[in-house]
């Protein structure tokens, strides 16, 4: 069922002025600068597998919900490493999603997948058990046509800008093929991310072959520290030659670590020879982060931190299915003290840019916003995960605003897997500050034309500009 101005106040002045600020922005082009859509999808251009497979299969936040109700993954089509034989039939998942369509009442995931049934398919009938093939035979109808192409898509969908994110230990050959085909879409382009956290984190499964994987791609003997280093950076630079502006970090805790070349060398030997403990793998993981804030004042990429999740918590999901099904769960986390080792280096340089995420909200107005608001380098990147919901992105502007302001926060980022779902989700968030601005104009705090100025930042001349997506300032 559509949902008409979802996200705006019911009071009928602000909303007016909602839908004024909305309407400045709705057409504005997406700029994507973090996410995790595989750049295979837009290099293969292969049609689009089922409805389920599309839409089901691949998105934890449904998939979780239904196993938080006793569902098995296996039954929704998640591969099983446990031998478990997993759904092979889309209309029995897109059923099970259907059967269950209750459990997603008043979550951002209902909304997500109603207005993409809308506004991507153009399908108006509510999900029920009743309808589920009606829905499933209408998405199928439309996938099969060519304007529903993963690159017809992304033309559609208005997408300026999509960053993908990859380990070091990636070849790059699908960007490699993007840019052979000489294809970005009309205005667009398809950028890769630089994530080392296979590489840069002893606890990563597989590390010490990872790191000697490292040492084949790039020549280097990354047996020593030094060699170690110079490989992140040949590879740094092979990502920058595929267009990339940032690296992300997805580390436990945002804690930085500024230890003379000597500790770090003999800490990496332990870690090499399987002797660092728990402790030894977090001191590596903050001495690293100050090591990437270095390389990325010679190269010039934007440093996301992405800290606070528990990863793989749900032991049984990780062990039978993988990681990045819905088994991560956030915990509270430390700013203040944890990145002042970093900030007191480099915090005040200008010239590096720090993009910081959260999953603990508590800490907005604590420590987010005055940290943002104290230090030139550090930016407040938008809420994810589980807090990119309408009500989590309004608490956000509540939290920071009187601190920090808009423009020391860097825009929307969608963070998803899930293509489809692109504009949907920045339609969401920008009514979002539509929402939010509205009430600041509606109690005289702000203008009508400062109100039209900052959401049209805030869409889309922010992100450009805070992650050097400028064709005239990328690298």
């Amino acid at each position: 069922m559509t949902v008409p101005d979802p996200v705006f106040a019911t009071d009928p002045r602000q909303r007016d002025v909602a839908r004024e600020l909305h309407a400045v922005v709705r057409d504005l082009p997406l700029i994507c600068p973090h996410g995790h859509v595989d750049p295979g999808l837009l290099a293969e251009d292969r049609p689009f597998p089922d409805p389920a497979r599309l839409l089901v299969v691949p998105d934890h936040y449904v998939t979780r919900m239904l196993l938080s109700q006793g569902i098995a993954p296996a039954r929704l089509g998640v591969p099983s490493r446990s031998g478990e034989p997993a759904e092979t039939d889309g209309r029995a998942i897109w059923r099970l999603l259907a059967e269950n369509w209750h459990l997603f009442r008043g979550t951002p995931s209902r909304l997500w997948l109603e207005r993409t049934f809308e506004t991507v398919f153009g399908i108006g009938t509510r999900l029920s058990a009743a309808t589920a093939d009606e829905v499933y035979d209408a998405i199928a109808a439309r996938l099969a046509e060519p304007a529903f192409r993963p690159r017809a898509l992304f033309e559609r969908f208005g997408i300026e800008v999509l960053a993908t994110t990859e380990s070091p230990l990636d070849d790059l050959s699908r960007h490699a093929k993007l840019a052979a085909d000489g294809w970005g879409g009309p205005g667009g382009r398809v950028i890769t991310t630089f994530r080392p956290d296979d590489v840069a984190d002893m606890e990563f499964p597989g590390w010490t072959r990872s790191v000697a994987r490292l040492g084949e791609l790039t020549g280097e003997d990354t047996g020593t520290y030094d060699g170690y280093l110079a490989a992140l950076r040949l590879r740094r630079e092979a990502f920058i030659a595929a267009g990339a502006t940032s690296s992300d970090h997805g580390h436990l805790t945002a804690r930085t670590v500024d230890l003379s070349r000597a500790e770090t060398a003999a800490l990496f030997s332990r870690g090499l020879r399987g002797e660092a403990s728990a402790a030894d793998a977090e001191t590596f993981r903050g001495h690293m982060l100050m090591e990437f804030a270095r390389m990325s004042l010679d190269d010039g990429l934007v440093l996301q931190l992405h800290p606070g999740a528990v990863r793989n918590h749900n032991t049984w999901l990780h062990e039978a299915h993988g990681r990045d099904v819905g088994g991560d769960i956030p915990q509270a986390t430390d700013y203040v003290h944890a990145l002042r080792p970093l900030l007191d280096r480099y915090g005040n340089d200008p010239r590096l840019r720090i993009v910081l995420y959260t999953l603990d909200e508590d800490t907005f107005s604590r420590e987010l916003a005055p940290l943002a608001g104290g230090y030139a380098a550090l930016y407040l990147g938008a809420p994810w995960w589980f807090l990119d919901s309408p009500d989590g992105l309004r608490r956000f502007r509540e939290a920071v605003t009187e601190t920090a302001g808009f423009y020391n926060t860097a825009g929307f980022v969608d963070d998803t897997r899930a293509f489809c779902s692109i504009p949907v989700r920045h339609d969401i968030a920008r009514r979002a500050d539509a929402a939010y601005l509205a009430g600041l104009v509606v109690q005289d705090r702000l203008p009508m034309d400062e109100a039209v100025e900052t959401i049209a930042d805030l869409a889309y001349h922010l992100p450009k500009r805070i992650f050097r997506l400028d064709r005239e300032e990328a690298r």
